[in-house]
This record gives structure tokens, C-alpha cells and sequence, in this order.
């Protein structure tokens, strides 16, 4: 079955196999379906057995005409009818929208759905596709939207509110300030088929802007919110002259008898359609939460009634999907065919709790499963997975982000004496940033661990308070000592003792040597006890002696070696936090990590969600 049912996958495009197809390949019985994004708990039981009971006068007579059945929806909408345009399903009036308000381009970010790409350049237009950026959470960024269409000179602009697959929400602040800017294009097209499932606000449409506009239509999804894809109904809202346009292209009987019966129900059923919506975004936030917590999965926050998945490295998404379907008859849609999205996304369907365990426990033992040919290796012991990629982070935490294992950096390092006290006065505190550290590494910062030195490539993280200096910083009046500062970083790892600056000529060795000789001989004379450092040359003098390396018989001075700062083991114990590339910096991120936000409440926002029903 696995077999058939991928050749289906691979002959639709953009799109999935219709679930007809699916069951005659599955002997009749349909899977759990997590692929057709369906409002579960619309219609009702009773309105079922109500459809059924007029099963027979249904499909035996015609239907009434097309404005019969756009003045009943309108009066439900509370919208005039000459705004409005009803099609036999949103495809149908995207195709329309193309064939008579497109004249050359049409701009569209991507992933979408499909046939805003797919319609267009089946007629020949020059489709501008404004990539949504997986760094950014495919999140929309209108100003860079319009920059991108105002660059390509594009004529016809498309936003879907929510996206699809990704389920990205603008604000409806947001898209009107985005039809302002553009209100001099030929047309300006909002998608709002997933809308109603929407609860960031309270009322996010656009449909009144639309009415009052030249250039805009809404398009609006019947099927997708009333459960009933089948059906294929959809409408859009305009100024009377756009709408007259699309209507007066559209056949008289467009729509068929089970639409109409549909229509004249809803007025009946009104408590139960809302309560429907607010049950769908309860499992959303209950779905979101269940599949945050597997291994390396991350879950992008959505305000559609499905939720866009990345799975973890090296998952492919078409065997998950064949697994899925074959060992657990589970049905979910794999993106790779969507173009700007991959194999390694899937779009899952917002449905009740009770399959959403089965699918959570079908991909564990898919992605995880301890048997042979698991989707992702084996998941290490003791590893935290809350960055949401698996392997990425498991990388990272072998090769300490540098791309070498600890055990070869342990073995590349030199053996270093242990660290000792430089003599001296304590030095006074140095500003918690240590700015002099930052630039070019010295000698001793090429030795440190790679967790500690500084990176060119990337802003430093922030020392935590009150961290203890490495004992680099201990010693008195480091900057000042100009054998240190003419030293050039070495091109290769090197003993202590080798980094260290030569000797100046032997004189200057004795003189100080004779000068200390004369203070000693001074004191003896004078029969005072008085210690050698109290007679000890000028300040300068002393810098000088202390930047020459010592006689020979004098021990190299191994403090040069930073100390471990506080809290941080040796490279290859467990627990050690690392400091070099994280995993978002892995995956493309270019600025700092953030830092870990509290546990929300709720997804993407608690307590919005009862804003239509109480």
C-alpha cells in the first residue's frame, strides 16, 4: 500500500491526493487524517442525519440559482450581495481572479497554497515569489514584501491571512497599512480561507476595506470552516464593479444543491459553528504542546487549524509520511512538493486529543523507534533537546561547536604545569566586559579552549555577574608591559614556554642584577634589616624586568595560561556548557541566541482564544 499511495503523492504537484483515492488504495477504510485541513466538529451530528435524511431530493433536482443562494449567505454575513461572488470553491474564483484582473505578474510569498503559484503560470504570468525565510519562522515582513514588489516593478499582489502551510497571521492593522501602500497596483488579493480560525483578535477581516476599495477582494473559504470540502463552496467580497466582474463570468447553476442546503442550514445552526471554532483552537494550543515536547521536532506557531512541523535532521519527510500511512494508518501532508518548503516539513491538521496522542505515539516510534531503520539516529542519554533540532544540537554538544570532537581537541591541547600566582600587589578590579580580550587573540588566548576564546564571527555572549578573571587579568599593570603587547599570535598551537618573549641581551640581566647586589651591600652596611623590595629600582625599571623572561634557572612563569572561569569544567567533562557556535547559528542565525523566554501559558496566545464564545 505504501508504494501506491506514494505514486499518488508524487502525481498531484502542489497538492494531496483526494482522500477517495487514498481509501481505494487502503481496501475501503480510510486513515486518520492529519492531510485535509477539515473543521472536526462541523456540521454536527444532527445536521449530518438531517443531510442524509434529504439525501435523495438533493442530488435529484437542480439547484436555485447562484444569486438565490449569495443573497441567503449574504444575509448572514451581513454584506451586500452585489459585493459578493460565490464559486464553486476558492479554486474556482482564484482561476477567475487570473484569467480576467491579472494582465502580466502576480506576487506571492512562498510556501503557500498552491495555485496562487501553480494558476498563473498555467496562463503564462510571470509569477514573483518572495521567499519566506525559515530563519525567521517563514514569518511575513509586509515592509520587505513591498520593497520585493515595488523592485520587480509586479502588477497584482497576494497575501494569505493565515498562510498556509505555515499558518502566518498578520494583524489586521497590518494589511490594511499594506493595501495603503500598494492602493496604486492593479490588484491586491487577501486570502482569507483560514481566517475564522484566527484568535489573535477579535476581528481581523478586511472585508469592509475591501468593500470600500478599488483594488482589493477578500476570498473567503466555506469548506474549510464548516467541515465540508466536498461541497466546494467559497466567496469573495469586493467593490461592486470587481465582484460584478467575477459574477457576471460565473455560470448561473456554479453551485450545487448540497451548497444551497448548507446555506439555508446555517442560520439554524450559528451556537454550534462557533463553538465548533472554539474547540479547534483549544486543540491547537493541546496539539502544539504535545508534538513541542519530541526530540528535535520544532512546531511554528500557527493561527490556521493545522500546525507546520520541521522534523529533525536527517528525517526525510516522504518515509515519514509512508511509515506513518503503512504502520499506523496515519495521514499527514509532507511539504517537499510546496515550493520555498522541503521534505523536512509537514502540515498537520488541528484534530482532537484523542488522535493526536495516536499520531504523537506513531511518530516517536517513527523518528525514535529503537529497531532498525528509525528515521533519526538513536537519541543520546542525558542530552537536552529544547533548542528543537536534534542532531544539530547533538553536534554541537560533541565538537563544542567548533567542528572538532572533545577527545581530539583534548589531545591537540599542550600539556600545560599547573597555574601559580603571579607575585605582586592584587590587582585592582577589571571592568566586567574585559574589553582588552575581545580583539585579535595573544599567545595565551590561542590556548585557551575553544569555549572561552573570543569569536570574530559572532557578538560575544554577556559574562555573568561578578565571573572571576582568568588569571591573564590578575597580573599588575598587564597592559603596560610592552614585552607583552609587541608579542604577534603564534600560527600554531604552542607550548607556554615557546610563546613567551626572548630575553633582551644579557646586560640589562646584569645590571639589575648588580643594582640589587649594591642595595644589599648597602644594607649590610648599615646594619638595617630592611627588605630587598623596599629599595627596589623605579617603577619603569621594574615594568622592564618584569617583561624579560627569567635566567634559566628560574621556572617560566605558566600563569600566562588563563584559568578556567569559575562554574566551567575541563573540556571533555559532561555538563559543560559550550561557548562556541549555537545551534541556530548552526542553522543560518546571525545574531545572538535570545534568551530563554518563560514557559508560555498557552499557544501562540493564552486566553484570546475565547474571544468570539464565552
Amino acid at each position: 500500500m505504501a508504494d501506491n499511495v506514494a505514486s499518488l503523492f508524487r502525481g498531484t504537484a502542489a497538492h494531496s491526493p483526494s482522500m477517495a483515492a487514498l481509501a481505494r488504495e487502503s481496501d475501503g477504510v480510510g486513515p486518520i487524517d492529519f492531510c485535509i485541513p477539515c473543521n472536526p466538529y462541523f456540521p454536527t451530528p444532527g445536521m449530518f442525519d438531517e443531510l442524509a435524511g434529504r439525501l435523495r431530493e438533493i442530488i435529484t433536482y437542480y439547484p436555485s440559482s447562484a444569486d438565490t443562494i449569495t443573497a441567503e449567505l449574504c444575509a448572514l454575513l451581513q454584506l451586500p450581495p452585489s459585493c459578493v461572488a460565490m464559486g464553486n470553491g476558492s479554486t474556482e474564483l482564484i482561476t477567475w481572479i487570473d484569467h480576467l484582473l491579472v494582465r502580466e505578474s502576480l506576487a506571492i510569498p512562498v510556501p503557500t497554497f498552491g495555485r496562487w503559484t501553480d494558476q498563473p503560470m498555467e496562463t503564462g504570468k510571470r509569477v514573483d515569489m518572495f521567499p519566506l525565510m525559515e530563519s525567521n519562522g517563514f514569518a511575513l515582513d509586509p515592509a520587505q514584501y513591498i520593497e520585493f514588489i515595488r523592485a520587480r516593478g509586479t502588477r497584482v499582489a497576494v497575501i494569505c491571512n493565515p498562510n498556509n502551510p505555515d499558518g502566518g497571521f498578520l494583524s489586521r492593522r497590518a494589511v490594511v497599512n499594506f493595501m495603503d501602500q500598494l492602493q496604486d497596483l492593479d490588484l491586491i488579493v487577501i486570502d482569507e480561507s483560514f481566517l475564522e480560525f484566527a484568535d489573535a483578535e477579535n476581528d481581523p477581516s478586511v472585508v469592509e476595506e475591501a468593500v470600500l476599495r478599488p483594488n482589493v477582494i477578500v476570498l473567503r473559504s466555506l469548506g474549510k470552516n464548516f467541515g465540508l470540502h466536498g461541497i466546494r463552496f467559497g466567496y469573495l467580497v469586493a467593490n461592486p464593479a470587481l465582484a460584478g466582474k467575477i459574477r457576471s463570468m460565473l455560470p448561473k447553476w456554479n453551485l450545487n444543491s448540497f451548497a444551497e442546503t448548507v446555506v439555508f442550514m446555517l442560520k439554524e445552526h450559528g451556537a454550534e459553528y462557533m463553538e465548533s471554532l472554539h474547540l479547534v483552537r483549544r486543540d491547537r494550543l493541546d496539539m502544539a504542546r504535545q508534538l513541542s515536547a519530541l526530540p528535535g521536532l520544532t512546531v511554528y506557531p500557527s493561527q490556521g487549524n493545522f500546525l507546520f512541523v520541521r522534523l529533525p535532521v536527517g528525517a526525510e519527510g516522504t518515509v515519514v509520511r509512508d511509515r506513518l500511512l503503512s504502520e499506523h494508518r496515519i495521514l499527514v501532508r509532507e511539504c517537499g512538493n510546496k515550493i520555498g518548503s522541503s521534505s523536512r516539513f509537514l502540515r498537520l491538521v488541528v484534530r482532537p486529543e484523542t488522535d493526536v496522542r495516536r499520531l504523537v505515539s506513531g511518530m516517536e516510534q517513527v523518528l525514535y523507534g529503537s529497531r532498525r531503520g528509525a528515521a533519526v539516529p538513536e537519541l543520546g542519554t542525558g542530552t537536552s533537546y529544547s533548542s528543537g533540532t536534534a542532531a544539530v544540537d547533538r553536534l554541537i554538544s560533541e565538537t563544542n561547536g567548533v567542528g572538532m570532537p572533545l577527545a581530539a581537541q583534548a589531545a591537540a591541547m599542550p600539556s600545560l604545569p599547573p597555574a601559580q600566582t603571579w607575585p605582586g600587589p592584587a590587582p585592582a578590579q577589571a571592568p566586567t566586559g574585559m574589553p582588552g580580550l575581545v580583539p585579535a587573540p595573544a599567545p595565551a588566548a590561542a590556548m585557551m579552549p575553544p569555549q572561552q576564546q573570543p569569536a570574530a564571527r559572532m557578538p560575544a555572549p554577556a559574562p555573568p555577574q561578578q565571573q572571576p578573571m582568568p588569571a591573564v587579568a590578575q597580573m599588575p599593570n598587564v597592559a603596560q608591559m610592552p614585552g607583552v603587547a609587541q608579542v604577534q599570535p603564534a600560527p600554531q598551537m604552542q607550548p607556554a614556554a615557546q610563546m613567551m618573549p626572548q630575553a633582551p641581551q644579557m646586560s640589562a640581566v646584569a645590571q639589575m642584577a648588580q643594582m640589587a647586589q649594591a642595595a644589599q651591600a648597602q644594607a649590610q652596611r648599615q646594619q638595617a634589616p630592611i627588605p630587598a623590595v623596599a629599595q627596589a629600582p623605579s617603577p619603569a625599571a621594574q615594568a622592564q624586568a618584569r617583561s624579560m623572561q627569567p635566567p634559566p634557572q628560574v621556572p617560566a612563569m605558566p600563569a600566562m595560561a588563563p584559568a578556567p572561569a569559575a562554574g566551567l569544567g575541563q573540556t571533555g567533562m559532561p555538563g559543560l556548557r559550550n561557548r562556541g557556535l549555537t545551534a541556530a547559528q548552526v542553522r543560518g542565525r546571525t545574531e545572538p541566541e535570545p534568551a530563554p523566554a518563560p514557559q508560555p501559558t498557552g499557544w501562540p496566545a493564552a486566553g484570546a482564544m475565547y474571544n468570539q464564545v464565552g
